[in-house]
């Protein structure tokens, strides 16, 4: 995890912008204007970006949504930078270029522009911030739902009529940005993830069930296939381009052009959030076996290691939910408890190493779509959200110590950022 000199250091580079401009004078799109809407959007009026201001460091910065808006912060400060009000239940996504966020909005992706980015110029970059904004390049979406971000490539799914996006992550907000499109069979509450090869994995379902996933080339032409993953839900890629796909009875495991079944311990073992990172070959998931609970409360984790298809449960001290579980910047699955607490988890041992105390003890609302803490893992230190106090608090995960805290004047729901460095080109 990161130091607090890092941190400082990245602090003061807002600060000390303006005397440390280097002779490489700024570009003419410095001000990271968006233009025209991709065809087919919601809008296709011009979006003009604030002026920009060239500061020495990477200025990363994090977003929460509230009734009513989205609310920027410094993520050193936890200062406010914007306040964007747009109303809705409008959810956050990882935009793949560390600038933007995807804000599924009423029938479309829309891209969100954070006011952070840098420009490289060979062997150096230079950074910018501006004050954030809603631009107009929106992606038409009957029902939007997941965005999947993976090696430069971003992946849009509609839920409402089945077609899949997949753009390239450093072009995610251009107004002209080109898209490989395909469309599933039948529409269905879906995911997709486009590969390095251009292997395209994407759910299999219609409108009644979900039944598994196809794997497609570059062409779309199927590859590989299982119907072994009844309800399936969510996705995550981990060590190798490992993908697994959650199901109601385990996960499904596509890696080296072959589909693994990962079996639940349990008739019913439902695995529908995961978070993954390239840092680790074994994947977090919740865990659930009550299918007929109004709102099951679980408080063992799944740990799915890719390598052999085993599957290993963790039983926690508390309760968590789907806005629960992040990976730390060394492959360290983390989990935000019911107690309060981030408990830390070596995947490899399948042990929790640390609980770190942040906020009071708090109940699961029985609606999901109702604020509930949630987690954030960015730029080497760990976001907490408590709509309780309508605060955040900034979290290093090496050391336990909570090093910022601050009220933001709204409750806070669901929760993402960027890192205001270079996007992941493909």
């Amino acid at each position: 995890m990161r130091n607090h000199t890092t941190r400082t250091a990245a602090g003061l580079g807002a600060a000390l912008s303006l005397l440390l401009l280097s002779a490489c004078a700024a570009e003419g799109d410095a001000s990271g204007s968006a233009s025209e809407s991709p065809s087919g959007s919601a809008s296709a009026d011009e979006h003009e970006a604030p002026d920009a201001t060239e500061v020495q460091a990477r200025t990363p910065r994090v977003a929460v949504t509230y009734d009513g808006g989205v609310l920027v912060l410094d993520a050193q400060s936890l200062e406010p930078v914007g306040d964007i009000e747009l109303e809705g239940f409008n959810r956050l996504n990882p935009a793949g270029d560390e600038r933007h966020l995807m804000v599924s909005t009423a029938g479309q992706f829309q891209a969100l522009d954070l006011g952070t980015w840098a420009d490289a110029h060979g062997d150096h970059s230079h950074y910018w911030t501006t004050e954030p904004s809603l631009t107009d390049v929106a992606y038409d979406a009957a029902e939007p739902g997941h965005v999947v971000v993976h090696e430069g490539r971003t992946a849009l799914f509609d839920d409402g009529t089945g077609v899949v996006r997949v753009l390239d992550s450093e072009h995610v907000a251009d107004a002209d940005a080109a898209a490989r499109e395909y469309t599933t069979p039948s529409a269905h509450h879906g995911v997709a993830v486009e590969l390095t090869d251009d292997t395209l994995v994407v759910s299999e379902g219609n409108e009644d069930a979900r039944t598994g996933i196809r794997v497609l080339d570059g062409d779309d032409k199927e590859i590989a296939a299982s119907d072994e993953c009844p309800g399936v839900h969510g996705e995550a890629v981990a060590a190798d381009e490992a993908v697994v796909i959650g199901c109601e009875d385990g996960a499904v495991v596509y890696a080296d052009g072959e589909i693994t079944k990962v079996e639940a311990p349990d008739a019913y073992g439902r695995i529908g959030n995961q978070a993954g990172t390239e840092a680790s070959p074994i994947v977090l998931g919740d865990y659930k076996t009550d299918k007929d609970a109004e709102l099951e409360r679980p408080t063992r984790i799944s740990l799915i290691d890719t390598r052999n298809g085993e599957l290993e449960l963790v039983e926690l001290p508390s309760s968590y939910t789907f806005r629960s579980l992040a990976r730390g910047d060394d492959g360290e699955a983390l989990v935000l408890g019911t107690d309060g607490q981030v408990h830390v988890i070596d995947p490899e041992s399948a042990k929790v190493t640390k609980s770190i105390p942040v906020i009071d003890e708090w109940e699961e609302p029985i609606e999901w779509q109702e604020p509930r803490p949630a987690i954030l893992a960015l730029d080497g230190s760990v976001y907490v959200t408590d709509p309780a106090t309508d605060s955040i608090h900034a979290v290093d995960v090496e050391t336990g110590e909570v090093w910022e805290s601050a009220e933001i004047g709204v409750t806070p729901n669901e929760l993402s950022g960027v890192t205001g460095g270079e996007a992941h080109s493909h």
